[in-house]
């Protein structure tokens, strides 16, 4: 057990997840990373110096399960990252697969729901807590790149935010959404290297996380839309 702020980052092995690890380790928190990668998930730790789990976030008696060994392990979870999700690549009606629909819908929506709903009854018990959801610029807006299925979680993923913050801001609960447009990951690599070159990158999203779990118990951030031009 640790006197340190406990961080749990889901999707954590690579990308985004990893860079959100990094620095909030940088900043202080014991950090915990979870993904469905066991190698690497241990490669990363190694990195970043972070605990890690397995866990997949659709599973949600392995979420429950995940949550319960975190606060065995650490005493508390004072930050949940949900950065668990993909995207598919057949994303518009007219060639979209039912099935690859409800995989996007259960990796970014449900399985934002069930870590949330894992991690609730230890924050209303330790009298706070911090949840930073990942979610994107397609969640801001309705456009056909960004797909049904991911368009439709990522929107969801918002409005869960705002149903927390309406109830659990009374148990000292704060939820923020970060919007980033595209963010050079493994998932981009089919974009042109000419494009990719000024795509925000993963380390600037784990700094907007980190400005959002820093503030002070009077203040809130609700949300952060990033957005990336050329320099």
């Amino acid at each position: 057990m640790t006197g340190r702020q406990v961080a749990w980052v889901t999707g954590g092995s690579a990308g985004i997840g990893e860079a959100i690890a990094h620095t909030l380790a940088e900043a202080g928190f014991s950090v915990v990373i979870s993904a469905r990668d066991e190698g690497l998930l241990r490669d990363t730790a190694d990195r970043v110096g972070a605990d890690w789990l397995v866990c997949n976030v659709t599973d949600r008696a392995a979420v429950n399960a995940a949550c319960d060994k975190i606060l065995e392990r650490h005493g508390r979870i004072d930050v949940l990252v949900n950065n668990a999700g993909h995207n598919s690549q057949r994303r518009k009606w007219d060639e979209l697969d039912p099935n690859e629909f409800d995989a996007v819908i259960a990796a970014n929506l449900t399985g934002t729901f069930n870590c949330i709903h894992a991690v609730l009854p230890q924050m209303r018990s330790q009298g706070g807590g911090r949840i930073v959801n990942i979610s994107s610029v397609a969640g801001k807006q309705v456009n056909p790149d960004g797909g049904v299925a991911y368009t439709i979680a990522k929107h969801g993923v918002h409005i869960m935010a705002k149903m927390l913050n309406q109830t659990e801001l009374a148990n000292g609960i704060r939820a923020c959404v970060i919007a980033p447009a595209g963010v050079s990951t493994r998932a981009h690599d089919w974009r042109p290297e000419e494009l990719r070159q000024y795509m925000l990158q993963p380390e600037d999203v784990a700094r907007a996380v980190r400005f959002a779990v820093e503030q002070p118990a009077h203040s809130t951030v609700f949300e952060i839309e990033m957005s990336w031009s050329p320099v």
